[in-house]
């Protein structure tokens, strides 16, 4: 019967209805993913991971872009309510904004990569950011460099926050100071890289390594790198956060921290499900993700060169 069934829905090329069926049963097979940047290829890996695991569990899922706007994030968090979505998993683009109890009653939500606010209790899958950072910050220092910048990312955000953190404990463990100099307050975009770079190499001693805390700083970096005419490694090495794509096939390799961006966006998305399929909208869980140093041709000892006319 199922397959006479499954038959004519074929040949008649039928398609339920979620929506109707979301109003009779009080639940829905659809789910909202809201990230911050679709040009971010982490964040374009942990969409993948997401729908993988929705397609998966008979689910459809409607993604949206908050382009680093917490208005336009508010905006999609409504549209995806009003869509009656069964939950939301949320890479936040605001350490305040819309995340009242209010939003946490309409639907479940969980956080992935950013944590809302210090102190949250709620679910959420994050990498270990403070420690990828301290393994980063300490390959440098046991190249033997000891005038190491950073390109910090927004620090009120938990993972821009988080990086710094584990700078800081590397570099202190190290007795190395935190040179104001040297630390640069980016914004997650290539074009704070750019900047940044530029600021630290136009320095009267501009530092002999960089640690670069976002893939695309990483991007406007390496050409701040190339316009200003120096060697990587030899006269400045460099250490990206995120090991995007095409980072083994930058000249020169880069030296960079790889996040399990797949698996986080799979793992938020069960961790949703299970919410949903519960009907419990109260936990407070946190799965910690481990992210990998790849050494490659970036990093080396520091070695003297002159800075070019």
């Amino acid at each position: 019967m199922l397959t006479r069934v499954r038959e004519a829905m074929h040949a008649l090329d039928y398609h339920p209805d979620h929506m109707a069926r979301s109003l009779k049963t009080g639940r829905s097979k659809i789910v909202g993913m809201v990230v911050p940047d679709l040009a971010n290829p982490f964040f374009v890996e942990l969409m993948c991971g997401a729908e993988e695991t929705a397609r998966g569990a008979g689910y459809s899922i409607i993604f949206s872009n908050s382009n680093e706007d917490p208005a336009q994030e508010r905006e999609n968090l409504a549209m995806l309510y009003s869509q009656r979505v069964g939950g939301v998993v949320l890479a936040c683009s605001d350490s305040h904004a819309a995340y009242d109890r209010m939003t946490m009653r309409r639907f479940p939500i969980v956080f992935v990569d950013r944590l809302p606010m210090s102190g949250f209790r709620g679910n959420s899958v994050i990498v270990d950011n403070v420690g990828a950072a301290y393994d980063a910050t300490r390959h440098l220092i046991e190249q033997g460099h000891t005038g190491i910048a950073i390109i910090a990312p927004r620090t009120d955000l938990s993972n821009g926050r988080d990086r710094v953190e584990g700078f800081r404990k590397a570099m202190q463990e190290a007795h190395l100071p935190v040179r104001d100099q040297y630390f640069r307050q980016g914004d997650y975009s290539l074009e704070s890289g750019y900047r940044c770079g530029m600021e630290l190499f136009r320095l009267p001693g501009p530092p002999t390594a960089i640690f670069s805390c976002n893939n695309k700083m990483t991007l406007g970096l390496m050409q701040a790198v190339s316009e200003s005419g120096l060697a990587c490694p030899g006269y400045v090495s460099i250490v990206s956060f995120d090991d995007f794509p095409w980072s083994a096939h930058f000249q020169p390799r880069l030296t960079a921290i790889a996040q399990p961006s797949h698996e986080m966006g799979r793992e938020a998305l069960r961790m949703l499900l299970d919410c949903i399929e519960s009907g419990s909208q109260d936990g407070s869980s946190t799965r910690v993700l481990k992210a990998s140093l790849h050494i490659r041709e970036s990093t080396a000892r520091p070695r003297l060169i002159a800075v070019p006319a």
